[in-house]
């Protein structure tokens, strides 16, 4: 599938989200990892419309969307 590697975030949450965030943690650990990559893949999906679409308005020919890797 996916070649992986680990890494460690430190994030500041609310203290009730952080206990809610620590529980979800303990009962099931990789819910967080596949959130984190929801997230982060969404993002990336939409920096890179908004790259094509800057590109765009400078003047940029129309060219269709990469597939993202």
């Amino acid at each position: 599938m996916w070649d992986t590697c680990s890494v460690e975030l430190t994030v500041s949450l609310p203290r009730d989200m952080a206990a809610l965030a620590e529980e979800v943690q303990e009962a099931d650990p990789e819910f967080l990892s596949r959130v984190v990559l929801y997230g982060l893949t969404r993002r990336s999906i939409y920096m890179h419309l908004r790259e094509q679409r800057h590109g765009q308005a400078a003047g940029a020919p129309n060219e269709a969307v990469a597939p993202l890797s």
